[in-house]
């Protein structure tokens, strides 16, 4: 890729971040309603016409088609985050199965046969305990007055 498409790429993927962080805000929220508002408002001055309603059915089918791609871009982007921190737990505790990095690119059949074995290993493991014996509220307990001290 030569310089002047990795320049727009990054300007493009700049301008994407901007766009989402904004139109998650209550700033933009705000600004829809009140383009809303107006609409409606304006409805009686332009005797409900067409043209009227064309205006907010163009505007929102545009902005509309263009938020998909900012939610996917965002989704997609999240997730991949999100498998990187998994990958590096699992990469990072001993004992881990490391074939479970990278499992999303993993066909669906294969990930159904990973289900079943894990889903066979809680079977397992409710057979030897039931829930309300376990000490885990306890465990969370201790965990917490120790950072508490610590800090």
């Amino acid at each position: 890729m030569g310089r002047s498409a990795s320049r727009n790429v990054n300007v493009l993927e700049r301008f994407s971040t901007v766009v989402t962080r904004w139109s998650g805000s209550t700033t933009a929220f705000a600004l829809a309603c009140s383009v809303i508002i107006v609409w409606a408002v304006t409805g009686p001055i332009f005797d409900y016409s067409n043209t009227w309603q064309l205006v907010i059915n163009t505007g929102t089918t545009i902005v509309t088609f263009l938020m998909v791609f900012l939610i996917q871009r965002t989704q997609n982007k999240d997730s991949l985050a999100l498998q990187l921190k998994l990958n590096e737990l699992v990469a990072a505790i001993e004992g881990a199965n490391n074939r479970l990095i990278d499992c999303e690119d993993l066909t669906e059949e294969e990930l159904q046969v990973l289900h079943d074995h894990y889903a066979k290993l809680v079977k397992m493991a409710k057979d030897e305990a039931p829930l309300a014996k376990l000490r885990s509220l306890e465990v969370a307990q201790d965990r917490h007055a120790k950072k508490s001290k610590t800090q």
